[in-house]
Parts: structure tokens; C-alpha cells; sequence
């Protein structure tokens, strides 16, 4: 495979023929600070556009806070926002994930494991998440809604949360994984219950003091 540039600072560079070749890469100094390079049943996806701030950063954002949150009083393990790497070989997947909650449990029975850099500390999570969150954007939406959604399955993810904020109403999935995909969990007056933390969660939108729309993940018992 010959070099691919998509502009200055960001070069695919030759050699990245299948899964392992591009772990290699993204665990090198030579992979771009910006921009989401993802490798996905085969493909290198690439997107280098830059984010929406209210319905897609703004949106991570308040997930990681509340889930976050809810992870760390509870004491179950690690909730990793955007840009945590997550690997799986099994799937023949790679990409940054805009959320990932593993719990201890998933740690101590070898689910997952993570991966040390060359020069310092942990930089990869391998294996099978108890959950993953993504956001859907405006060039993501067939990776998000079909080509990981996939993936994620075949990777042994059970809850695989999405959102798409672009337009209202908005909408938000909790995905749990059955025999032979994932099922959409119904939702209970805009509530969708989640096995993996044993929450309900409801996510609404209004618009802020300066018109801008403004998201609230709710969580109850």
C-alpha cells in the first residue's frame, strides 16, 4: 500500500495492510493529533472534519460528566472519554470511541486488558467493554449506525449507547447485545433502562439562554 495524504498532517503511511499494522501506527509517534482515523473490518476510515460543538462535543461532554460521575460513586470501574483507543482483534476493529465504561470485573476476568506504551502508561484498551457511547455526526452516520454497530456486537460489547443530536426530536439508543445483534431497549416515557449500570437514563433538549440547544441526561433507580 503506498502513502496516502490527505493533507499535511495527516499521512496514512504505506504498510498499513491489516489490523496489527495499523495498532502499530497509532501507538507510534507518526499518528495524527487530530482528526479520527478508525480501522474497521478491513477499511481505514478517516474523517478530518472539524466538530460540531452543540450537537456532538457539547453532547460527549455531558455523558462523560454524568456517567462519569455515576461510575465513580459506584466504584465499578473506568469510564474513558474521547480519544480513549479501543481495540478488539476479534472484530478486526480499532477506533476512538467518544465514551467506554469498563468495570473492574471486565479487568479481573481478562475481558479486557490494557495496553502499555513504548514510552509511558496505558494507551489502549483491548478486548470487550462493558459499554460503548458514540455521538453521530454529519460523516459518521452509516459507521456509527451500521459498520460498528456491527462490530461492536461481534466484539463482545453488551451495551452499545448512541446518539444523534443533530436535529429534534433528539435520539438516544441503549443497544443491548442479543444472540445475534443488538436490540433496541424500549423506552418508558423517553427512559431506557441500562443492565449494565442498573440505571434508567432519559436525555432531553432544550435551548440554553442564547438560543443554543442544551441536552440533560437525567439518571434515576
Amino acid at each position: 500500500m503506498v502513502p496516502i495524504v490527505l493533507e499535511e498532517d495527516a499521512r496514512i503511511p504505506a504498510g498499513i495492510v491489516d489490523l496489527e499494522s495499523f495498532r502499530r501506527w497509532a501507538r507510534s509517534d507518526d499518528f495524527p493529533e487530530h482528526g479520527w482515523f478508525s480501522y474497521l473490518g478491513g477499511e481505514v476510515w478517516v474523517d478530518l472534519s472539524m466538530e460540531q460543538l452543540f450537537t456532538h462535543n457539547l453532547v460527549k461532554t455531558r455523558f462523560t460528566v454524568v456517567v462519569g460521575a455515576l461510575v465513580e460513586e459506584a466504584k465499578r470501574g473506568y469510564f474513558f472519554s474521547d480519544r480513549a483507543f479501543l481495540a478488539n482483534p476479534d472484530a478486526d476493529l480499532a477506533t476512538e470511541a467518544d465514551g467506554v465504561f469498563v468495570s473492574y470485573d471486565a479487568v479481573t476476568d481478562l475481558r479486557v486488558r490494557f495496553l502499555e506504551g513504548a514510552k509511558e502508561g496505558h494507551i489502549e484498551i483491548v478486548g470487550s467493554p462493558d459499554m460503548v457511547l458514540e455521538v453521530i455526526s454529519k460523516k459518521s452516520v452509516r459507521k456509527d449506525t451500521e459498520v460498528l454497530r456491527r462490530l461492536y456486537w461481534v466484539a463482545g460489547v453488551a451495551e452499545y449507547w448512541l446518539v444523534d443530536a443533530r436535529r429534534e426530536p433528539m435520539r438516544f439508543d441503549i443497544l443491548r447485545r442479543g444472540k445475534r445483534g443488538y436490540i433496541a431497549t424500549r423506552a418508558h416515557d423517553g427512559w431506557l433502562r441500562s443492565a449494565v449500570f442498573g440505571r434508567s437514563f432519559r436525555l432531553t433538549q432544550q435551548a440554553d439562554p442564547l438560543g443554543h440547544p442544551h441536552c440533560t441526561l437525567e439518571v434515576r433507580p
